[in-house]
C-alpha cells in the first residue's frame, strides 16, 4: 500500500488545482496538490511539503478533510489523507508537476478531474468528514464501484 496526501487550498471562495503535467501520474487531470507520503513522514508533513514543492506556497496549517483508498484490478492500492486550508502564504508559481489555476468552488472541472472526485468533492466542499473506497480497472483507467461515507 501507499500512502499519500492531496491538499485542496482555498482562497475567496476558490479553490487552487493543479493539471497534472503528462507523462506524471493523473497527467492531463486536474487535482489538488499531493504526493506519496515519504518514509517517517506525517501525513500533515507530507501535505504541507507537497504543496509548497508544487505551488511554492507556504501552509501554515491544514484541517484533515477524510480518507479515500484506491485499489485497482492490477493489485495496486493507495490509501490518501486529504487536507484543506485556507491558511497559506505566498503566490503560486508553476512547477514540472503542471500547470496551477484557481477554479470557483461551485465551478470544478469535474470532467476533467479524476471519475472519482465528483462522489467525495461535495462533502470536502460542504466541510463535512468523508470517507471512500473506489475500484479501478488496471492501470486507474476506469472506475468499477465506488462508496463514500460522510458524516
Amino acid at each position: 500500500m501507499k500512502d499519500a496526501t492531496l491538499c485542496y487550498l482555498f482562497k475567496d471562495g476558490k479553490v487552487l488545482l493543479q493539471k497534472k503535467a503528462e507523462g506524471k501520474f493523473g497527467g492531463g487531470k486536474w487535482n489538488a496538490p499531493g504526493g506519496k507520503i515519504k518514509s517517517m513522514e506525517t501525513p500533515v508533513k507530507a501535505a504541507i511539503r507537497e504543496v509548497a514543492e508544487e505551488t511554492g506556497l507556504k501552509v501554515e496549517k491544514v484541517q484533515p478533510a477524510g480518507v479515500l483508498q484506491f485499489f485497482d484490478e492490477g493489485g495496486h492500492v493507495f490509501l490518501v489523507h486529504v487536507f484543506r486550508s485556507d491558511r497559506f502564504s505566498g503566490e503560486p508559481r508553476p512547477s514540472r508537476e503542471g500547470e496551477l489555476q484557481w477554479f470557483p468552488a461551485t465551478r470544478l472541472p469535474l470532467e476533467e478531474m479524476w471519475e472519482d472526485d465528483r462522489y467525495w468533492l461535495p462533502a470536502l466542499l460542504e466541510g463535512k468528514p468523508f470517507r471512500g473506497s473506489f475500484l479501478f480497472t488496471k492501470g486507474f483507467k476506469s472506475l468499477v464501484k465506488h462508496e463514500v461515507v460522510t458524516a
